[in-house]
């Protein structure tokens, strides 16, 4: 299959990628437009899945968007990779959780370069490395095409998770690689592109 890869180097507003991603579906389905996978990263922004609670925000203040992928309560800033992928079941195995299992397999791939022992969790969708989550993934499937994607703690600040329930887990259970003690963070873009270029190309 034929998956365009885009890597955004500046950090891109949450609904202008939302609103990209939602047109990409469209034109997917339509056939005008190549399979997506998308590198970037996000200002700080707080977003609420299908599955948030209004309890699950702690500092009231903050301004939260609400989504319409799977999940809860989590928040994207610079230091973070997004992956978001479309992706379409159509003409590949309309299975769902064989999708969950590769995106697992390829960020747990992409944490073993940096010589992090990963793992997925049969009850918590997402990454865990030293018991704490690392990575994010929220789904959302319209007409078996498949979009929005995964995060990868990499060097963002740790801190503003305070100001939520991340994920429905107590704020200490989040991790990146430089809490890790990860020091050198190379080729990460290129990790990312190669890994799950080659995974989503076996669905």
């Amino acid at each position: 299959m034929n998956i365009e890869v885009k890597i955004s180097s500046k950090p891109v507003p949450y609904i202008r990628a939302l609103n990209t991603l939602e047109k990409r579906v469209m034109d997917v389905e339509k056939g005008t437009k190549r399979e997506l996978i998308w590198i970037l990263e996000h200002p700080v922004t707080f977003t609420a899945g299908i599955r948030s609670k209004p309890n699950e925000v702690l500092d009231k203040k903050i301004r939260i968007i609400k989504t319409n992928r799977g999940g809860k309560v989590t928040l994207h800033s610079p230091g973070q990779k997004i992956i978001y992928f479309v992706i379409n079941l159509n003409n590949r195995k309309k299975d769902i959780r064989r999708l969950i299992n590769i995106l697992e397999e390829s960020l747990i791939e992409f944490f073993s370069v940096y010589k992090i022992k990963a793992r997925s969790d049969k009850k918590n969708i997402g990454i865990w490395a030293k018991n704490k989550k690392i990575s994010a993934i929220g789904i959302k499937v319209k007409r078996w095409i498949a979009y929005h994607g995964c995060s990868i703690n990499i060097n963002n600040d740790l801190k503003l998770y305070e100001k939520i329930v991340p994920c429905g887990l107590n704020n200490k259970k989040i991790t990146s690689l430089k809490k890790l003690k990860v020091k050198k963070f190379r080729k990460v873009n290129n990790n990312i592109k190669t890994i799950f270029l080659k995974n989503l190309s076996k669905i």
